[in-house]
């Protein structure tokens, strides 16, 4: 299988179980409360490691017990760590606000990873990799970086998801110039209706037919529980529904999406309709377990429900 980096977000997730989501200058009442590892860069390597792709991880964390949390837990999950720094600031983390029927909000803090930056073996493992990852949680440098090295030949796949609204990426995430670049060089543009409509101010089908006229070779627009919009250079996106599962946690789906349709059409070739099918199962499997991990697709699983 494919080596793959993914880089940006490590982080601990604090987890508080609601009575129910609340309204503006509402409240709820927390019923349970934990703390475990998650990040979208980190989620990412641990789903396609679990589809038996070799994984290691380039984000920063801090000198703190949520750093050991964070770096056992991709440990735990056969993902290299070796590439993940340590520096002074705490590591960064994510509030996550979860109802009664899964669905959840989601509040992140922390400098460590802002801080990242790519030393010259950073670049030296990106190069010698089959693709590389990254979202919009990644700093603005690293992702521009990362889109000069694919320009130039010198990392062979980049796989680029928009994975929050602008507001939220402002003076911590990718710039709107870079996510510009991205929509025209990234081998997979991946996105989710909010992000599109803060970025396009477009619908999903819409958003994916714009992103792909841009150049990205791959463009996917997920829409929750209305499927998703898959297109390729030069095609009408074509829209793949949604799987059905009894849901438990819908955190993580998005990651887990991301890596099974890295896995399937990029690495694998599959066309955009299988490709969809194969990321739509693998993100309804994960909602039926707790946490961003809770319930990762293997390739048995992928191979038993297409």
């Amino acid at each position: 299988m494919a080596s793959i980096v993914t880089v940006g977000s490590a982080v601990i997730d604090r987890v508080y179980v609601l009575s129910n989501l609340p309204e503006p200058d509402g409240g709820a009442f927390v019923t349970d409360y934990e703390e475990r590892a998650g990040g979208v860069a980190a989620n990412v390597a641990c789903a396609l490691g679990a589809l038996e792709h070799e994984t290691a991880v380039l984000s920063r964390v801090g000198h703190d017990d949520a750093a050991e949390l964070i770096v056992d837990s991709l440990q735990g999950y056969g993902v290299d760590v070796s590439a993940i720094q340590r520096g002074s600031a705490d590591s960064s983390y994510t509030l996550v606000l979860r109802g009664p029927d899964g669905n959840r909000m989601i509040v992140a803090g922390g400098d460590s990873v802002p801080e990242l930056r790519l030393g010259e073996r950073d670049r030296d493992r990106l190069q010698a990799a089959d693709g590389v990852f990254t979202s919009a949680y990644a700093p603005d440098r690293v992702v521009s970086e990362l889109v000069e090295l694919r320009r130039a030949g010198d990392i062979a796949r980049l796989v680029f998801d928009l994975s929050g609204p602008l507001s939220e990426l402002e003076g911590r995430g990718t710039a709107p110039e870079t996510i510009d670049a991205l929509a025209g060089t990234a081998d997979l543009f991946i996105t989710n209706e909010v992000a599109a409509r803060s970025y396009l101010e477009r619908a999903p089908e819409d958003a994916a037919r714009r992103l792909n006229e841009a150049g990205a070779a791959r463009v996917a627009v997920t829409a929750g529980s209305d499927g998703a919009y898959l297109a390729e250079s030069g095609t009408d996106p074509i829209h793949v529904p949604a799987v059905g599962r009894d849901v438990v946690d819908t955190t993580g789906a998005g990651d887990q999406f991301t890596a099974a349709l890295t896995h399937a059409w990029v690495l694998d070739g599959q066309s955009p309709a299988e490709a969809g099918r194969t990321a739509a199962t693998a993100a309804a499997q994960n909602c039926t377990a707790a946490g961003p991990r809770g319930a990762l697709a293997t390739p048995a699983d992928l191979r038993g429900d297409r």
